[in-house]
């Protein structure tokens, strides 16, 4: 009996310690990688828009685009536009510099991005509201770049510029 019992204490020890490790690994590193990954998503969607017919959302973009602005904007200035404006959000993710302004531009260019499900809905759902089409699901997982910069806004410092070495926090062995 007390074997048993011997036993079960140091696997909840060795459980505990191990999941303290792991735990401090992703205090350490979670926000760089979640950092990195949207700029990432960003920066390779923002040059595939760059490239007629090598973005999925190229159409989508620039229909919802053109008929959010009445048509005043040429196909060729929205995209470019569009594209240029993805590639500085995934470049400052990626750097890391002027935090601050690039999730302002992120979360200035989130609302548009669902504008298709209103103005479009028959080019998002396959049966509304819940089947969605893959340009839905394209659009709807936007859902988690908004929260992951919503996070990283939520650990930037009071530094003018919120660089990276503002995204810290604090593990129990620091």
């Amino acid at each position: 009996m007390l074997n048993k019992i011997d036993e079960k204490i140091e696997k909840t020890y060795w459980y505990s310690r191990m999941d303290q490790s792991i735990r401090n690994w992703m205090k350490a590193y979670g926000l760089k990688f979640l950092r990195i990954s949207i700029g990432l998503v960003f920066f390779w969607f923002g040059i595939l828009k760059f490239f007629p017919g090598l973005s999925p959302a190229y159409e989508l973009a620039v229909n919802t685009i053109s008929v959010a602005t009445f048509g005043l904007i040429p196909e060729s200035s929205i995209i470019v536009g569009l594209a240029t404006w993805e590639v500085l959000i995934g470049l400052g993710l990626l750097t890391g510099k002027f935090m601050r302004f690039t999730l302002l531009l992120l979360f200035l260019q989130m609302p548009g991005t669902f504008l298709p499900v209103f103005i479009f809905p028959e080019l998002v759902f396959v049966s509304a509201p819940f089947v969605p089409t893959i340009e839905g699901q394209y659009i709807f997982k936007n859902l988690v770049l908004i929260s992951g910069g919503i996070v990283l806004g939520a650990f930037l410092e009071k530094h003018p510029t919120g660089g990276v070495k503002d995204l810290k926090v604090k593990t129990n062995n620091s």
